[in-house]
């Protein structure tokens, strides 16, 4: 005897899939080569301006004017233009660098503490005046740093920090987005139920969250690190109208130092275009160490157990 199974209307399977609609994705390939040529022209747009930049900081001053720019030039001068960079005017670019790494780095590593500490607070603690709290941090985010630059100035200039390292250090402190993107990752990655397993268990506010709460949002802290570090690094505006020692100067403040005296001296723009390659390269450096945090928070939830 032979049984027959039939297939509900309209659909193609057991599974009911619509049949012959291909993948589970419903991506039609069509669409796949268009997500692919948009994704292939956003690529050249941000890494054609880096290549160009590796490529210029290899030639002479007279090949940067003279060939191709995006061709090596006829002479390969790219580690005579390093140390070029690097010992001109009593090597101050190290001193630059090394200020730029101060305010990027220790200021985003303080970002993003105080980020984690808000976000936590506002997601997991019930007070008056959450709700006004977070709205208030939500405005703080569409406010360009540039409107708050001369405000600040005047501030810093009353309590005598104007032209100081905590003149650009303290500002970077503050990272509005972090702060919502903690808040809401909070909300969602550290559960109610190990907050009150751990305070059972005689664990202090503070331990919990630096034990637990810290490691689970850890994909997050990564995400905010990176972008203050980036937004720290890339400052120019703030330091310009807070700092006058030179020695106090970001690389970005510097390069534009640099590019002033153009017009005195042709080889400025050789050590502006090699200095401006060797600023990048931190970033770089950052982007590829911290890119395999992302990686596992993304798959951290992946698997149910």
């Amino acid at each position: 005897m032979t049984t027959t199974t039939k297939t509900p209307a309209g659909k193609g399977g057991p599974e009911g899939r619509p049949a012959g609609k291909g993948t589970a994705t419903g991506a039609s390939p069509r669409s796949k080569i268009l997500v692919t040529a948009i994704l292939a022209v956003a690529t050249c747009y941000f890494v054609l301006p880096v290549y160009w930049v590796f490529v210029a900081a290899t030639k002479t001053t007279s090949d940067l004017f003279d060939s191709h720019g995006f061709l090596l030039g006829d002479t390969f001068a790219l580690w005579d233009n390093i140390a070029d960079v690097l010992t001109y005017h009593n090597g101050i670019f190290w001193r630059w660098t090394l200020n730029s790494l101060f305010y990027s780095v220790f200021g985003a590593l303080l970002a993003t503490l105080l980020a984690a500490a808000a976000g936590y607070a506002l997601a997991k603690y019930e007070f008056r005046g959450r709700k006004l709290v977070f709205g208030m941090v939500l405005g703080g985010v569409l406010v360009p740093a540039a409107a708050t630059a001369l405000p600040l100035y005047l501030l810093f200039s009353q309590i005598g920090l104007a032209n100081t390292y905590w003149a650009v250090l303290l500002p970077s402190l503050i990272s509005p987005f972090g702060l919502y993107l903690c808040r809401i990752y909070a909300d969602a990655s550290v559960p109610d139920s190990i907050i009150e397993a751990a305070r059972l268990e005689g664990a202090g506010e503070g331990r919990i969250f630096f034990s637990l709460g810290l490691r689970m949002m850890a994909p997050a802290l990564v995400t905010v690190f990176l972008f203050q570090l980036v937004g720290v690094w890339n400052n120019f505006f703030l330091p310009l109208v807070m700092l006058a020692d030179e020695e106090l100067y970001p690389i970005t403040l510097g390069l534009v130092t640099w590019q002033s005296y153009q017009g005195r001296d042709i080889e400025m723009y050789m050590r502006v275009v090699t200095g401006s390659m060797l600023s990048i390269i931190p970033l770089i450096i950052a982007i590829i160490v911290l890119q395999r945090f992302w990686r596992g928070g993304m798959t951290a939830g992946a698997v149910k157990g």
